[in-house]
């Protein structure tokens, strides 16, 4: 095996001329002066990996790219991600004040501080479920109500997934999921099309939940399809509590837009429409 490092692009080559498949344990991490494993490589026969850091800032190598013999790699370099697809938006109103910043290839990481408890609890559940890291800091008037902020929030999440999705190549495009949440039931269904609607049927019998008022929940969802340009149907199947139904919402919500962002390697890089083009309308 042969490992060399030339700055300053911290290029990283690994070759392997072993007959037999063999699991490198060691992981690989990435910083200006020094480097440790990441995450598991593979040896296989005629084949080498070729890991490229281009920006010393970024430290986290998330992906490695197959190149056979002839150089040509097995996988498009879209799905080379260092760092992940990052999304982040500062909004400022005479209201609210809102920073979003969300990694579509995150781990899952939820820091998320609007001045809502309830709406931190459900933006948790997009980090958890979704497995995207979701930072939020949002200060507004909710000495008069949790409107406007709940709805910048949104708009600003919106916004985040918007940039972060980018020209859209390579991913998966449509996400469906049902949740349970033990009585409550909710079926979500989206296509990241750059067409935002929202067709929503959630039938919540209280008007409120701890102090959250339940008729923010549409106004939050409206929002954020109004900036990220996807279509979104939320149906309510079963359910009759109220944080059970909202929850589930989120829950199934999150795990839908996990499967529309994620990659489909057999489009290789390619944008997944028949327009060749999914733009935000």
């Amino acid at each position: 095996m042969e490992l060399s490092v030339r700055h300053p692009l911290l290029s990283y080559y690994c070759s392997s001329s072993s007959s037999s498949s063999q699991p490198l344990k060691t992981r690989v991490r990435v910083s200006p002066s020094n480097f440790s494993f990441q995450q598991p490589l593979f040896s296989t026969p005629n084949q080498h990996y070729k890991l490229n850091l281009m920006d010393a800032n970024k430290t986290t190598i998330t992906r490695a790219s197959v190149v056979e013999d002839n150089g040509s790699p097995t996988t498009s370099s879209q799905f080379d991600t260092v760092g992940g697809r990052i999304g982040e938006v500062k909004r400022v109103t005479k209201e609210t004040n809102v920073a979003v910043k969300i990694n579509l290839d995150g781990s899952g990481v939820a820091d998320s501080s609007t001045g809502i408890p309830f709406l931190d609890h459900m933006l948790d559940q997009l980090a958890s479920h979704g497995l995207f890291n979701v930072h939020v800091r949002a200060t507004g008037d909710i000495h008069i109500d949790d409107h406007h902020t709940n709805e910048d929030v949104a708009l600003a999440i919106g916004t985040a997934f918007l940039q972060a999705l980018g020209d859209r190549k390579g991913i998966n495009r449509f996400g469906d999921f049902s949740a349970p949440l033990d009585e409550a039931l909710v079926h979500v269904s989206l296509d990241l099309s750059g067409r935002p609607h929202l067709s929503y049927d959630l039938r919540i019998p209280t008007e409120r939940v701890g102090t959250y008022d339940t008729q923010l929940v549409e106004h939050f969802f409206q929002s954020l399809v109004n900036t990220s340009g996807m279509t979104l149907h939320i149906r309510q199947l079963a359910g009759k509590n109220s944080h059970h139904i909202i929850e589930a919402a989120f829950k199934a919500f999150a795990r839908a837009l996990r499967q529309a962002t994620e990659y489909d390697p057999r489009r290789r890089g390619t944008v997944p429409s028949s327009k060749g083009v999914l733009s935000r309308s």
